[in-house]
């Protein structure tokens, strides 16, 4: 399947929950399918922390499918010959989305660090913008890891829209650990000698701090089962230390690697924006609680959890299963056995797409 990003521009001011304002606001985004004469067969699918518009397909020219190629298309779980499958890139990003990379009309070069601090209910503000554009009047809404958050956002702003709800590895809430693994990250990139005030984009970039990021981020994607198993104390192509500070270890080198393949598609601003979104995020601070947050939803929900997921365990799963349930609401719960940690709703996509097909059959 052969596909193109395209772009929508918002021709109008975009006013965010800090009160700061964003003109000019560009969305990249692609979608596969039709949309029905009704407007009411469309699925919006909401991408993690670095993910973007490009969940499945190929570009020309390119040699890896989309993200979530495994879940959209013709007979798969967001089957496209039934489903018109629209996905965006989040405002913050940087991968065709108004983000810190972008240029500031007002000053003729990027924004860096001039940009407004978002939170998830901007990014969904900004993608309801786009909905409407493509005159879409119903909506299932489904998301992996901080998808998952802008899918309950999405519930919680526009629950008229929203017929279905997916929720998947996902958390109505960071933990404190969490957070604190965001803040090391950021500090990574902050702390790199040319992330210069984040003004870097015609310099050399903060390329170690933004690699360092991405490698403690990926420890908490995994597990150490998965990790065991991959790696355990094995040495890189070699059968005894180096005694030096030089890679020693499998676990070493494939850490390294994910950081400098990481920092050739992905901006370091952005990694300090949508991080600090993704720690706001905090529907029972901003409800009072869980069970008010959903008290009116008219939503169905599926959330599903992984059993080796220890950065959203679930536990956190659970915790929203429990508030709708309270209000009686319409709400389905599986926890897969995974061996793959977080990353598994990523990976074990043949027992999601038999949960999300029974959940999409029912009226």
């Amino acid at each position: 399947m052969l596909v193109e990003t395209k772009l929508f521009k918002i021709n109008e001011l975009v006013h965010l929950e800090s009160g700061k304002e964003l003109p000019q606001v560009e969305i990249a985004y692609e979608t596969y399918g039709k949309l029905n004469e009704n407007g009411d067969n469309a699925i919006l699918l909401l991408h993690a922390l670095t993910g973007d518009a490009h969940a499945a397909g190929y570009h020309q020219g390119d040699k890896k499918p989309g993200w979530w190629d495994d879940m959209v298309g013709s007979g798969k779980a967001f089957d496209t010959d039934k489903y018109f499958v629209i996905c965006s890139n989040m405002l913050g990003g940087c991968k065709g989305t108004t983000g810190p990379n972008s240029i500031n009309p007002a000053t003729g070069v990027e924004y860096g660090l001039s940009f407004p601090v978002i939170t998830i209910e901007d990014v969904v503000k900004v993608q309801k913008k786009l909905i409407d554009f493509l005159r879409v009047k119903k909506l299932i809404v489904a998301g992996g890891s901080m998808g998952g958050m802008q899918a309950l956002e999405w519930a919680l702003s526009y629950g008229d829209m929203v017929s279905h709800v997916i929720v998947i590895a996902s958390t109505p809430r960071l933990s404190a650990q969490s957070i604190a693994f965001n803040a090391v990250g950021r500090n990574a990139i902050l702390s790199d000698p040319n992330f210069n005030n984040g003004n870097y984009y015609h310099a050399e970039k903060p390329e170690k701090g933004l690699a360092i990021a991405r490698m403690v981020g990926h420890i908490t994607y995994l597990c150490e089962e998965a990790m065991h198993e991959k790696f355990a104390r094995r040495f890189q192509d070699k059968d005894s230390p180096n005694f030096n500070f030089d890679i020693d270890f499998e676990v070493e080198s494939y850490l390294a690697h994910q950081g400098q393949t990481f920092v050739d598609r992905f901006d370091a601003n952005s990694y300090l924006y949508i991080t600090k979104a993704v720690d706001y995020f905090d529907i029972a601070k901003k409800y009072v609680s869980l069970e008010k947050a959903f008290k009116d939803t008219k939503s169905k929900y599926l959330v599903i959890s992984f059993s080796s997921d220890w950065l959203f365990p679930s536990s956190q799963s659970k915790e929203l299963v429990k508030a709708l349930m309270e209000n009686k609401k319409d709400v389905s719960y599986c926890e897969i056995q995974s061996p793959c940690g977080h990353d598994a709703f990523l990976l074990e996509y043949e027992t999601q797409t038999r949960i999300i097909r029974s959940f999409l059959c029912t009226d």
